[in-house]
This record gives C-alpha cells, structure tokens and sequence, in this order.
C-alpha cells in the first residue's frame, strides 16, 4: 500500500545521529537501515488511535523497529488516558511512551512526576524543526517532556461539492456568508450541517473557532489558562453566536435531537457517504481520512475543505490540535523510549504517516511532496505557516476533568446548550463552575 522513499543525505545523516547509528562519513549503516541495538527488546507505545489511525502508526512503529531492531507493541487507550495509564502506572505495566492527545493530560503526568523530560537530541529537533509554540505546548515548568508529533488542523470546513453546486455557492468566507450559505443548501433539499454532537468534543472545537476569532487570540489565551472566568462578556458572545446556528432546526441534519444521536464518523458519513443527508461537516483534516478510506471520497474532487471563517470582523481561527509522544519514567525500556522519540523528531518518521494519509505534522522540514494529495499539502502548509498564530485546542489544555472526559464538564455542558441554546448566559455559569471546580483541583 506504501513504498518507502529513498532518504536524502542529509535525512540519513539526520536520522543516523537521532538512532546512534553511523553514516554519512562515519562508516555505513547496515543492510537493515539501522544499528539493530535494540534487538530482542520490546518497546510498549499506548495511544488513544484505533481503526485506520492505529494502523497507520503501526508503520510508523513498524519503521523504528527495522532502524532499531526493538520490537513494539501498540495499546489503545480510548479517550480516558489519564484514567487507563494511571491505572498501569499503579499496577506495575507501565507502557514505555504514551502518545498524549491533550496539553492538560500531559501537564497532569508532568506534575505526577510520572515523565521523563526529553533527551538532549530531541530538544535540538524541536528547536531547529517546529515553531516555538509547539515546543510551549510540550513543556511544564521550563521543562520539555513532549514532542509533538501528530498534529490536527481543526479550522477546516468540508463539505460537498455536489450539494454547493445543487445550491448555487460557493465556498464562504466569513461566518456571517456561512450561514446564508448553510441557507442556501438547506433551501435545495439537504440540510446544510452534520452535527457531531454525541461526541462533546467536535462541539467544544466549534465553540473555540467562533471564540478565537471573535474575542481574539489574548483573550483566547487568558480563558485557556482560567485567568478570566467563563462568565466573561465575550464568551457570552461566542456561545450567542453559536447558539445562532444550533438553534435552526432547518440547517442542522436530524435537528438538535438528531445531532445528538450522531457521532464523528457518523458526521462524515452524512455528507460523504452513500446517501447523504447534509452538505457540510465541520471538524479538523481528519475528516478527510475518513471520507477516503471508510467511504472511498476522492478528496480534492469529491470532498473539499474551506477555513473556517472569520467572525464578525475578526481574523480567521487557526486552531490546532495533536499528540505528544512523552516517555514514563516507570517504562521498564528508557533507551529505547528515548530513541524512539528521537526517531519521531525526524521528518523521516512523519513522513512514513504522511504517504498513508490522515495525517498532519508541525515538524516544518518535513517535504509537503510526502502528503498523498494537494488537499492534505494544503492543510499542511496553512498549519505550518501560521506559525505562532496557531492557538492549540482550548479544551486539550484545561484540565481532563472539564475539558477532555466524556460526561462531563466542558463537553456534557456544550451538549446540552446544543439541546437547548436558548440561554447562553446560563450555559456560561455552568461552565465556569466546572471549570472553577477542575482547575482547583
């Protein structure tokens, strides 16, 4: 299904230094594209990827293994990571790396001082490959224990060709246009939005795109870090405007009540599945994965993207999300979990993901040719050069009892605005007395 490309000089040299071997120089690599010094061990990686995502990082697990000799083995964790490594930490199985989806998670291992920070090797990467946002992302208290090696551009709208021409417009470029574009869609037949809202996540993802861009990237800093409380006038704004949408029954596929019943992969299926039911679905590039690989979209033809729009007079959101590979330090594997992440920190290691699709990296030496198709490269290049201007996904920085834990906090509370936007004030309160509460704790 992949064919490895054939590296540069200067990425042998790259990953030479990273993996310990020698080359370019220093005498050969082996036959096997590595040292092999990690033969007849095994390196333990838990993650919160199943299905398509979990198979595409088996190749990249499958790649360190013929650098390095070192076996792997992937665990899935679902989306409770805290809980689940908590859990084998307590029990003595620890996993050697966990690949972390949120800032507030990997915060909350630091301060456990349950990580590692990372090697000196990794750090220089970091410095001379990513923007210095994300190496912020992957610190707690001066210290750099993660490295961002996923990343997710969750400011993309994708939507159907069909369904826009049926409707007579064209991609929007303010949220304002949006809607009488969603409009326009719903007056040709189709509901103009698939809702992802059983999975209260998707719906903390919107609430953050109309709030960077309407309040701004401060004031967006500030109410991530719980510095100014949620019953802040702008947050009022923002969910007011949401509400705006969530409330039409007409441009949302199955209405509140429908919405709510349909999951992420059901969001997508709505507008690029066999029969569709909606013209549109917001969520990040991943949603391009989907499309192509459960529902066989060609995606640039038949499945497109536009940025999600500026906010009454505000700049476009970049708003970003990913994993961050950090290293236990009850893993019974530490040179191999160190090698390992300095494998990742390669372009070389992304692009391996990058050819299979899905995927999007912040490590900006990594070649835009590695990506499948001119949509992904497109997502790619917009995260890159943003640069600084890219905030990361507010709920993955709050703690996981308020942003990241199914039931509860953040994602209960936007679900149930969703079932009912009529009072975004009081939905403001709620919010900010679970957030008083997690932060607290």
């Amino acid at each position: 299904m992949m064919t490895r490309r054939r590296m540069t000089m200067a990425g042998c040299c790259a990953l030479a230094l990273a993996l310990g071997a020698t080359a370019c120089g220093g005498g050969p690599v082996s036959a096997g594209g590595g040292s092999k010094e990690f033969g007849g061990q095994t390196l333990s990686v838990a993650g919160v990827w199943s299905g398509a995502e979990q198979k595409n990082f088996q190749k990249v697990l499958d790649a360190f293994t013929e650098k390095t000799g070192a076996k792997t083995q992937y665990v899935s964790t679902g989306d409770n990571v805290s809980t689940v490594v908590g859990s084998k930490i307590e029990g003595g199985n620890a996993p050697d790396v966990v690949m972390v989806p949120q800032v507030g998670v990997l915060q909350q291992f630091a301060k456990k001082n349950w990580l590692t920070p990372l090697s000196a090797t990794t750090q220089k990467a970091v410095g001379a490959n990513y923007a210095p946002v994300w190496k912020e992302y992957g610190s707690v208290g001066g210290k750099l224990y993660g490295l961002y090696f996923k990343a997710a551009h969750k400011s993309t709208v994708w939507y159907s060709p069909e369904a826009f021409e049926q409707a007579g417009v064209k991609p929007p470029k303010t949220y304002e246009e949006m809607l009488r574009t969603a409009q326009a869609v719903s007056d040709s037949g189709l509901p103009a939005f698939a809702v992802a809202g059983e999975d209260g996540w998707t719906l903390t993802d919107w609430f953050e795109n109309v709030y960077l861009s309407q309040a701004g990237p401060e004031k967006y800093d500030r109410l991530a870090k719980h510095e100014i409380p949620w019953t802040d006038a702008t947050v009022v704004k923002a969910l007011t405007t949401l509400g705006k949408l969530f409330a039409d029954k007409k441009l949302i596929a199955g209405g509140q009540k429908g919405a709510l019943s349909t999951d992420f992969p059901g969001s997508v299926e709505k507008v690029f599945g066999p029969e569709p039911e909606a013209g549109m679905v917001y969520e990040g590039d991943f949603v391009a994965g989907v499309a192509k690989d459960q529902f066989g979209r060609k995606i640039g033809e038949e499945a497109r993207f536009f940025p999600f729009p500026a906010v009454t007079g505000g700049k476009a959101p970049v708003v970003s999300g990913g994993d961050a590979a950090v290293v236990l330090k009850d893993g019974r594997n530490q040179k191999a979990a160190t090698a390992f992440l300095e494998f990742l920190a390669t372009p070389e290691a992304a692009a391996v993901w990058a050819r299979a699709g899905g995927f999007l990296s912040p490590n900006k030496k990594l070649d835009l040719a590695s990506y499948g198709d001119d949509t992904l490269r497109e997502t790619a290049k917009s995260l890159i050069t943003a640069g600084d201007s890219v905030r990361f996904d507010m709920s993955d920085q709050a703690p996981a009892a308020f942003g990241g834990t199914k039931g509860m906090g953040e994602w209960k509370i936007l679900q149930d605005f969703l079932r009912d936007p009529s009072d975004p004030a009081a939905t403001a309160a709620r919010l900010e007395a679970a957030a008083a509460k997690a932060y607290k704790g």
